[in-house]
């Protein structure tokens, strides 16, 4: 098949165009390269060195003899160099990565939250507008999140893949319907996410695209088997508050013997994958696109659940490394349960990587490696999600 990866160059891209090159696709990145910029904005890098893009796709093709093209483009912003991209390729299918993918990022001041929803709506329309001029019988595979439904609501309720069936009632009258299951973001990153549902259920319904969203979990992990091919293709890691997910920050700083920080109790339950199983899902998403005029197909991309504190001791009792509880920056209940449903997933032949399956060592052997790269003052999270009230 034709794949454009549209954010080809940031940490789910990169791997995923690797694995989908690997697997036989042809395959172009599209890319603002905004990433490496936000690198140099906030002052701090990936823990695993990132080299250029023209040298990542020259191992590429020396590693595989299977070249990747590359465009410089800004999705949210380049509409019609998009759209003529789509016309000159006609792609069976675009994997969407293109948005601003941190939650703490968002929050930081006002304009990071009139950025994360200018590029990420923006970024989103203009894909779905461009596929209906140039290429409506693409498949278009987006990385959604878990946190379009928020945590804590549920009690316990096992989380269905993007629908639930609902009664309405209104002057005395009740209506059985099946509605997208009711969002509740907890950031203005999640709350992008939740529009872009809305964008992709209007032109399923009005032009028939046929669309799947993928709600995934945390992604924890750095290396896959093609990123593991050459030390020119790494993957990113990042660790700081901003950018560094859970379980990748609680196995760096006990690679380097800094402390766990735990945000509030930590009794906060989270979904979790492994980056490996992220490529492996959106490669059989792409093998499995739902018929034209369907409604957008869900699907929850996680394969297991724990508590943040549960996995900061586990990680301590593994390396001697203590864990430290700092105050929480998030607006966010103190404790939750979540239990999620991802039966099509596994339909469709996944085989879940397990935290108990060795590689949270691998993870750690990395961080060892590029432990000197570590800015430690960048480790905790310094974006508050509700603003300190002035003194008095």
């Amino acid at each position: 098949m034709k794949v454009i990866v549209l954010g080809g160059d940031g940490f789910c891209g990169w791997a995923t165009s690797l694995h989908l090159s690997a697997e036989g696709h042809e395959v172009t990145i599209v890319d603002n390269l905004v990433r490496r910029r936000t690198d140099e904005e906030l002052g701090v890098q990936s823990l695993t060195p990132i080299r250029p893009m023209p040298e990542r796709l020259q191992a590429w093709r020396e590693t595989r003899n299977s070249p990747i093209e590359f465009v410089e483009l800004d999705v949210a912003k380049d509409y019609d160099r998009l759209e003529a991209l789509f016309a000159r390729v006609r792609p069976d299918a675009i994997v969407h990565f293109a948005e601003q993918r941190a939650a703490p990022y968002s929050m930081k001041s006002p304009w990071h939250k009139r950025y994360t929803v200018d590029n990420n709506v923006n970024a989103t329309s203009a894909v779905l507008c461009a596929m209906v001029e140039a290429c409506p019988e693409a498949h278009l595979v987006h990385l959604g999140t878990m946190g379009v439904y928020g945590y804590g609501k549920t009690k316990g309720m096992t989380i269905p893949e993007g629908y639930i069936e609902a009664t309405l009632r209104s002057a005395g009258q009740e209506a059985n319907v099946e509605i997208l299951y009711p969002v509740d973001p907890g950031s203005i990153y999640h709350m992008t996410k939740t529009l872009d549902q809305l964008l992709f259920q209007y032109y399923a319904k009005n032009d028939g695209l046929k669309i799947t969203d993928l709600h995934q979990g945390i992604v924890w992990g750095t290396s896959t088997p093609e990123t593991d091919l050459d030390e020119r293709l790494v993957n990113r890691f990042d660790y700081d508050g901003d950018y560094g997910t859970v379980l990748n920050r609680f196995l760096m700083q006990a690679a380097i013997g800094h402390p766990l920080t735990v945000h509030g109790s930590g009794g906060q339950t989270r979904a979790f994958i492994h980056i490996r199983d992220t490529v492996r899902c959106i490669a059989l998403a792409i093998r499995s696109a739902p018929e034209r005029g369907a409604r957008v197909r869900i699907m929850n991309q996680m394969t297991e659940t724990h508590r943040v504190r549960d996995l900061a001791e586990m990680i301590s009792r593994m390396t001697g490394v203590p864990v430290e509880h700092r105050d929480n920056p998030r607006n966010e209940m103190a404790e939750n349960d979540l239990v999620v449903a991802n039966d099509t997933l596994i339909k469709l032949g996944l085989e879940p990587t397990r935290l108990s399956d060795g590689l949270m060592d691998e993870v750690v052997r990395v961080a060892e490696k590029h432990r000197e790269r570590c800015d430690t003052s960048r480790i905790v999270c310094s974006s508050l999600w509700i603003k300190p009230l002035a003194a008095e």
